[in-house]
Order: structure tokens, then sequence, then C-alpha cells
């Protein structure tokens, strides 16, 4: 057992408006792909804050979390990483103009379900069908399920 193994643990958005979602093409180490805005936990910060701010990052939107969708551990195939991901869905209250977007983002792009599910082979991970799915299935836990306690 590697005793200083820790999964990485993360946040996405699912955010949906009129049937299409809310989804960032990103280069990757594979070329470019598509993803939820998405990120890593950082130190001191709620699970909650972190996927406001990573999507305000990532796609230069203000986003309002309103629920958690799921849960979502994955190793890496032929990798030591794993991912331990929180989703959640909520709206945007709008775009915050001038914003930067994060270094590797090329665009921030408004999908439908099939438009993803046709370009599943450019998926940053099997994460991001799954995610829009369980939204799509009406997966909605409410947003006290989750504690933080800050330090």
């Amino acid at each position: 057992m590697n005793r200083s193994w820790k999964p990485n643990v993360t946040v996405a958005a699912i955010i949906e408006r009129g049937g299409r979602f809310l989804v960032v093409e990103e280069e990757t180490a594979d070329g470019l792909r598509f993803n939820q805005p998405a990120g890593h936990l950082e130190e001191g910060e709620s699970l909650v804050a972190a996927a406001t701010r990573e999507v305000l990052e990532e796609t230069a939107y203000r986003f309002v979390p309103e629920c958690l969708v799921g849960v979502y551990q994955w190793p890496v195939p032929d990798g030591d990483i794993t991912y331990l991901r929180f989703t959640f869905g909520g709206a945007v209250l709008g775009e915050s103009t001038g914003a930067k977007l994060d270094d590797g983002i090329v665009r921030a792009v408004w999908l439908t379900a099939d438009e993803l599910r046709d370009c599943r082979a450019r998926h940053r991970s099997p994460l991001v069908m799954r995610c829009i799915d369980d939204w799509i299935a009406g997966r909605r836990y409410p947003l006290e399920f989750i504690t933080h306690y800050p330090g």
C-alpha cells in the first residue's frame, strides 16, 4: 500500500441553458479536449466556492451552484492519478466582461447532449458525458449535503 497516495480533489459544473450545456475546449497533452468547467480544490476553499471560481476562470460566467449532481471517483487508466470529482449543477448570472480565461482554455461553448455524445472521443475524461447523463436523469442533491468547516 502506498501511504503517500492521495486522490486529486476536483470540482466541475453542469450548466444547462435552452437544452445546451456550457463546456470548455482546452489544450491537453492529448490535444484539444472538451470538459465541463472544472478544476482543483485549493487549500482552505470550500467545494462550492471552488466550483464558482473555476467556472469564472474558465468561462468568464458568474456561476451560482444550486445542487450537487454527483461525486465521481475516476482512476486514470495507465497512470497513478485518481480524481475525486464533485459536480455541481446551477445557473449562470451573466458574463464577466473583459475576463481573461485560464491558460489552456481555448473557448467556452454551448453544446447539446447529442453534440457532446457525437464528440465523445474528444472528451477530457469519461466523466464529461457521465455527469451530463446524470443531470439529464434528474440527479440533484441539496447543497446542504456538503458541510465545510473553515480552518
